[in-house]
This record gives C-alpha cells, sequence and structure tokens, in this order.
C-alpha cells in the first residue's frame, strides 16, 4: 500500500461508514465462531490495526497481529497495539495448527501465488477453526483504490471458491457485502477514470 493510503486509513477508520460495516459484520461473523476469549487469534495484514483494535473490542486477549510492510508495524506500535511481526502470507511464520481464528481481510489479492498464501492460512489455523477471509470483487470495478493497494487481482466468486477448494478449506458461509453499492462504484470509478481525478486514496471521498 502506498505511504499516503496507511496515513489516510490510519485517520479515518474509526468514523468512514465504509469501516463501521465491516467492524459491524466482522464481530457478527466472529460472534458466530463460539470462541472463548483466550483464543489464539491471528490477524494476517494488519495494516494500521483496524481488526486489532476490534478483536480488543470483542474482548480476546490473545492476538497476534502480521505484515510484510515495516510501515505498518510503526502504525500500530504508534497506535498502542504492541508488536506486529513482520511476516508474508504466503510463508508465515508460525508452526501449523497455531491459531483458533484466522483473519485475512483484503490479503490475498495483493499477492502473486493466491493458491500458496491460502495454503498457508490452513496450515495455521488448528483443527475445527475459523478463517474469515474477504477479496474485492468483480474486474470491472477496478480503480485507484485497487491501484493504491497494489491489488494483482479482483475475484469472481467461482474463482475464489475453486481456490478454497484447492487449498483444502472448506467453506461454511459465504456471500457479497456491501453489494447495493456496486453500481454507484462503478460509475464513480469511470468518472474518475474519464475526468482523471486523482486522489491520494478513495477513502478521502465521502468520509462523513
Amino acid at each position: 500500500m502506498d505511504v499516503a493510503a496507511y496515513a489516510i486509513e490510519a485517520a479515518i477508520e474509526a468514523d468512514h461508514w465504509w469501516f463501521v460495516g465491516r467492524r459491524w459484520l466482522f464481530s457478527s461473523i466472529i460472534n458466530k465462531c463460539d470462541l472463548s476469549r483466550d483464543a489464539d487469534v491471528l490477524d494476517v495484514g494488519t495494516s494500521t490495526g483496524a481488526n486489532l483494535q476490534l478483536l480488543r473490542d470483542l474482548g480476546f486477549t490473545r492476538i497476534t497481529g502480521l505484515d510484510q510492510s515495516a510501515l505498518a508495524i510503526q502504525f500500530c506500535a504508534g497506535r498502542g497495539f504492541g508488536q506486529v511481526r513482520l511476516g508474508d502470507v504466503c510463508a508465515l511464520p508460525f508452526p501449523d495448527a497455531s491459531f483458533d481464528l484466522v483473519l485475512a481481510t483484503d490479503i490475498i489479492e495483493h499477492v502473486d501465488d493466491d493458491l500458496r498464501g491460502l495454503q498457508e492460512l490452513r496450515r495455521v489455523l488448528k483443527p475445527g477453526g475459523c478463517l474469515l477471509l474477504t477479496v474485492p470483487t468483480f474486474s470491472m470495478l477496478w480503480g485507484l483504490q485497487d491501484e493504491v493497494s497494489h491489488h494483482k487481482r479482483r475475484y469472481r466468486l467461482g474463482r475464489l471458491l475453486k481456490r478454497l477448494d484447492e487449498a483444502n478449506l472448506s467453506s461454511r458461509q459465504y456471500f457479497h457485502f456491501n453489494y447495493l453499492l456496486f453500481l454507484p462504484i462503478l460509475m464513480s470509478r469511470r468518472l474518475m477514470r474519464l475526468f482523471k481525478i486523482r486522489v491520494g486514496t478513495e477513502n478521502e471521498i465521502n468520509t462523513e
């Protein structure tokens, strides 16, 4: 992710409607996993720490963050989230079956070998553990945010489910979210491209 995008994300994630909605959705999914609050939890691709804060708010006490960016780790340290480990989703620095819950929210689209990344997530999950995985969808929605976030791809559901099956991950539940915004996002990104509108990140737009 670009440096400017980290700074903007850290500044707005507490109140921006996108992040507020994601926290509500993630909280609901995590609570359905019915885990004890001393379960071992891993957040892969911690970025500026939004998931770490969410997990703390939910009462989890054994949380590990990991990111491949030293800058992201600095952001987390500055926000009081403690030590976040440096590492890559395709080579996780943890033993097999280490975690009861793994969060990988908007991560595997960043790596060349997404299957390898999913296999690593599967490897560090304990038997019966839960994986919360999100990805950006639909290639036609490709826009500035994909570029500043250094995405490699967007997904269709069929491709993602195939990858999960290849990684020996079973899907308990899967769905699109924020789908009501499909047309507004598509139109806004096409207009931005047409009129060559440039901002540091799309998170600067409509932050109310």
